[in-house]
């Protein structure tokens, strides 16, 4: 019987992880709380609480030979720094080309991750989850748990970085 993984999140990290453990004959359930892949790359015109986004003319850094995945290149005929449209384009084309979509829970939010009360002898962990179609909490065991949901949905300012910060008289735009 394979080990049962959970990928909580399905953007750039999440769609890797899920065909790494599909690749290692391991079997991914992938939590997306959002209702499609791509992470930030996913362009909301709205921000929507607890989802980050790139902004609607965001176009990548890097050059698509940097970025792409090693074992699925991006289209010849795409631009060296794409709009981000074309990332999100990108995802869903390595998604449908390796068949991860089947193994993704969309509006399925992960409330908490914990080791199992026999962790020492399985290795096993309680994951919790809330279906938002059904409105229903489910606890379910995974052999192993991949964290996958990126680090820009919320701002992060370590104050005590900044010595007199608090002292400021002006505006901070994240506190």
């Amino acid at each position: 019987m394979a080990k049962k993984v959970a990928v909580i999140g399905s953007g750039a990290s999440g769609l890797t992880a899920i065909k790494c453990c599909l690749d290692e004959g391991l079997q991914p359930v992938c939590f997306e709380k959002g209702t499609d892949i791509g992470g930030l790359w996913n362009f909301k015109e709205e921000a929507l609480p607890g989802f980050a986004s790139v902004y609607r003319s965001t176009v990548i850094n890097a050059s698509k030979e940097m970025m792409c995945y090693s074992d699925f290149p991006i289209p010849k005929e795409y631009p060296n720094f794409m709009h981000h449209s074309l990332v999100q384009k990108y995802f869903k084309m390595y998604a449908d080309n390796f068949d991860l979509m089947k193994h993704i829970r969309f509006r399925h939010h992960v409330d908490h991750v914990k080791p199992r009360e026999d962790f020492a002898e399985t290795g096993q962990w309680d994951i919790t989850y809330t279906d938002g179609e059904k409105n229903e909490t489910t606890t379910e065991v995974y052999d192993a748990v991949m964290v996958c949901t990126g680090h820009h949905a919320y701002p992060h300012c370590p104050r005590d970085s900044f010595p007199g910060i608090d002292e400021f008289q002006g505006q901070t735009t994240h506190r």
